[in-house]
């Protein structure tokens, strides 16, 4: 029994049990407890449908659960009798849960704990592990979560977009622990674009893919960071990138453009080239300027005017980096690169030490103090 199996199956029978009256929070006991039985017997003696198996046995024991239950017997919860065995399934189950994980009602840390527990089948553990913190810590966000949404309910359709971000999230944690999320973000954004056909969908799966490519190529001895343009681009999963730009030509071809696609556009020409000399700036800035015009993110402007530095030059770059306020993250980081390649690197120096001061990781601060060191080493020479 592969445990990737079970984990397939946790999402679509919380949806079955949740649309059948059940609340979130119990429904999810259920399937936990399902989980158990099928650890036990499946290895001996495996199901033929393995998801009506889960449906009913989950059912049967969030009945049992309500029938003992004194405090809920004053809603009369009655009941005639069992589903029958069979799947029991229906396409919009596991949407449905989709869209309550990532329920408005809650914080973007605890919607991201909620997916990757109910629709990622992950435990407590491994997410505590994956986030650097407390088992119990993590146990409380992921209860609190619950009983938030175990009121809410889903007569209407819920928010992709809401969705998507909380997916994004996920791929952007990476890897720690014995968890990889940026995986685990893209086998659920897989299944929730063929679950829902929807452009921007399919337009973060093409990200994801494009992004998870270059991986390998990211870090090098000891966990150094290495930037886009020193990476051994060989070392980059063609194939990946091969079946990100399909995804994203698909989504392309519908003309609903959305940001996540436009991001995915940007990722897919830096997949094709072949050096960093072969780059089509020109072209990277044009999607940029739809990414602004779709989005007006301050942070889609600090990219922007690094593509415009690549492709009309540093001051140019350094120009449009003026319009935009100095307190936003990465903007000292952005401005040293650019006075650098300006032939300023007193300036240069001073702002990657600054950068590195407010840098959100360990990587990235000791990346941007050897960038400080390297200039600083240079002008003592000179």
């Amino acid at each position: 029994m592969e445990d990737s199996l079970l984990r397939g199956l946790i999402p679509d029978v919380i949806g079955v049990l949740v649309r059948r009256g059940a609340g979130f929070a119990a429904a999810e006991d259920a399937v936990q407890d399902a989980l158990v039985e099928a650890v036990r017997g499946w290895p001996g003696n495996p199901p033929r449908d393995p998801k009506g198996w889960m449906v009913t046995v989950a059912w049967r024991k969030f009945l049992d659960a309500a029938r003992a239950d004194a405090s809920r017997r004053h809603r009369e919860l009655r009941v005639e009798g069992e589903p029958p065995p069979g799947p029991g399934i229906e396409a919009d189950d596991t949407l449905r849960l989709y869209f309550l994980c990532a329920h408005p009602s809650l914080t973007p840390a605890s919607a991201v704990a909620l997916t990757l527990r109910a629709v990622g089948g992950l435990t407590t553990r491994q997410i505590a592990r994956a986030y650097l913190v407390p088992e119990a810590t993590m146990a409380q966000r992921i209860s609190r979560a619950k009983r938030t949404v175990s009121g809410v309910r889903l007569d209407r359709p819920g928010d992709v977009a809401t969705v998507l971000r909380v997916l994004y999230l996920v791929f952007n944690e990476g890897y720690s622990g014995d968890v990889d999320l940026a995986a685990e973000a893209i086998r659920l954004t897989r299944r929730l674009a063929a679950g829902t056909g929807h452009e921007e969908a399919a337009g973060l799966l093409a990200l994801m893919l494009l992004h998870h490519a270059r991986r390998p190529a990211r870090t090098g001895p000891g966990g150094r960071l290495i930037p886009l343009a020193e990476q051994d681009r060989g070392l980059w999963n063609t194939r990946l990138i091969a079946e990100g730009v399909d995804v994203l030509q698909a989504a392309l071809a519908r003309d609903r453009l959305g940001e996540f696609q436009v991001q995915a556009a940007i990722a897919a020409l830096h997949a094709d080239a072949r050096t960093v000399e072969e780059t089509d700036w020109v072209q990277i800035v044009e999607w940029y300027d739809e990414l602004v015009r779709l989005t007006g993110s301050p942070v889609a402007r600090l990219n922007r005017a690094v593509a415009v530095g690549e492709a009309d030059g540093p001051r140019a770059g350094l120009a449009a980096l003026a319009a935009l306020d100095p307190a936003l993250p990465r903007y000292p980081a952005v401005a040293a690169y650019l006075h650098e390649r300006d032939g300023d690197p007193a300036t240069a120096a001073r702002l990657y030490t600054e950068a590195a001061r407010s840098a959100s990781s360990l990587q990235e601060r000791d990346h941007l103090t050897r960038q400080a060191a390297r200039l600083n080493a240079r002008l003592r020479q000179g």
